[in-house]
């Protein structure tokens, strides 16, 4: 490898996948039994457990599944989490199915993987992914239960992504949206780069979302509620809407769910003419829906100026090197959409230690944030704002930690690929910065076990 000194047969070990399991089962519903086929792959197990959402989707394939379970391992690496990198899928449309027929095919594939190893706490971990969320991960975790798990007192880690009831951790929904807007705040404080044009400041931005689901809502959301941003444009399978002015993320959110749709939106144009919403001139672009968003074929109709990836492999090979050849800024998945897996480490932790975040230090931080409080009156004989008084008394509930620890992991991480890509001048770009240090971290792994 050019920016490696990798012995000789490492690289080959760490690109191909340690395992691929193809699962066939039936379900019996509607009077007759159904079949279905499923995957769980393992890409490395350089640490365990390894760790990987489940996709429910009729597009998904053995190939695909093991393409993002080494894309997994990568951004475990490179956000320093410690997990190697697993996929699951089951080629199935969940909206064909009813709830209740949802859950007895949910339960069945658990079945198929416990029987594998391929869900349990220290060894496979699996999480949410397209199609699938909090409620499958709570007939997973409870069908898993059932199989007659060994390990039953940390049962509740063998999947993340659950709700709050049954484990989960506060966070959890909103993490991978989060998680991209410190991403775009950390490059924009990056002093070696120059921003977007010399401009840092995020209430001067316009902004298009590809993708509105649970990715690109909260994305969107964050940008433009915290930081002041200007969604202008919100583009979606059938079509997009766009305002120059910025559009209320919520009131669009709301919309799509009473309507099913974002088209018709009041107060913005709707076009018809999905492919045209990337296009759109603007600041940045956030793809967060599919795989290859962006290829050869519509890379120079692109006029955003920083992408920042929060879909898994939304840009082509050849598609990136046309992009960076005219100045485009491409933040890679691999860190961008990494919160998603950073906050389930934290839940995953939670459910192995069963403390909640900050249960051992919350009221220790407010009794001395009040003697702060009462000493500083005490200094400046005034009285503490009333309007700030309980925020800081406040001793940090558990969203306020994930949110704290998320935003820290990716910092490191950001300055960590920032400082790859400075010290080489072979290092053209953020993503091959972050397969540096991911892949040298993954060969430190393996020569430290002697593989």
């Amino acid at each position: 490898m050019d920016h490696l000194q990798l012995p000789d047969g490492l690289a080959e070990r760490i690109k191909a996948c340690n395992s691929t399991y193809t699962v066939r089962f039936g379900v019996r519903l509607r009077g007759r039994m159904y079949s279905f086929t499923g995957w769980r792959s393992v890409h490395s197990e350089h640490v365990e457990p390894a760790k990987g959402g489940i996709r429910y989707s009729l597009l998904s394939d053995q190939e695909e599944v093991e393409a993002l379970a080494a894309l997994m391992s990568l951004k475990c690496a490179v956000v320093d989490v410690p997990f190697g990198g697993s996929k699951g899928a089951l080629k199935i449309n969940p909206a064909d199915w009813e709830p209740h027929e949802l859950e007895r095919i949910t339960r069945r594939f658990t079945q198929e993987l416990a029987k594998r190893n391929l869900i349990c706490p220290g060894r496979n971990v699996p999480a949410p992914d397209m199609g699938t969320g909090e409620r499958e991960m709570a007939w997973m975790a409870d069908e898993y239960k059932r199989t007659g798990a060994s390990d039953v007192v940390n049962a509740n880690a063998c999947v993340t992504g659950k709700p709050l009831a049954r484990g989960g951790i506060a966070g959890r929904m909103e993490a991978t949206g989060r998680g991209i807007q410190y991403a775009i705040q950390c490059y924009l404080r990056d002093p070696h780069e120059n921003g977007i044009d010399g401009r840092r400041d995020l209430k001067a931005m316009s902004i298009v979302v590809q993708g509105f689901g649970n990715v690109g809502y909260h994305a969107a959301k964050f940008l433009s509620e915290n930081d002041g941003a200007k969604i202008i444009a919100i583009v979606e399978r059938d079509g997009y809407i766009t305002n120059p002015n910025g559009l209320p993320v919520e009131a669009v959110k709301q919309h799509q769910l009473e309507n099913g749709t974002i088209l018709g939106f009041p107060g913005a144009q709707s076009t018809q003419d999905s492919d045209a919403g990337l296009e759109l001139d603007c600041d940045i672009l956030i793809p967060a829906a599919m795989e290859n968003a962006i290829t050869l074929q519509n890379a120079a109709r692109i006029n955003a100026k920083l992408i920042a990836e929060g879909a898994n492999g939304p840009i082509s090979f050849d598609a990136e090197d046309h992009l960076i050849d005219r100045g485009v800024v491409i933040l890679p998945d691999l860190f961008v959409n990494a919160g998603g897996v950073v906050v389930s480490y934290f839940e995953w932790v939670k459910n192995i230690t069963h403390i909640p975040f900050g249960l051992m230090e919350r009221r220790r931080r407010e009794r001395r944030n009040l003697q702060i409080t009462h000493a500083l009156e005490a200094m400046t004989e005034r009285q503490f704002p009333s309007d700030m008084r309980d925020d800081f008394l406040e001793g940090g509930a558990e969203i306020d930690l994930v949110r704290s620890g998320l935003e820290d992991v990716m910092r490191s991480a950001y300055d960590n690929m920032a400082a790859t890509k400075r010290a080489s001048p072979n290092i053209k770009s953020f993503r091959t910065a972050a397969y540096v240090i991911a892949i040298q971290k993954i060969a430190d792994a393996y020569k430290a076990i002697g593989i």
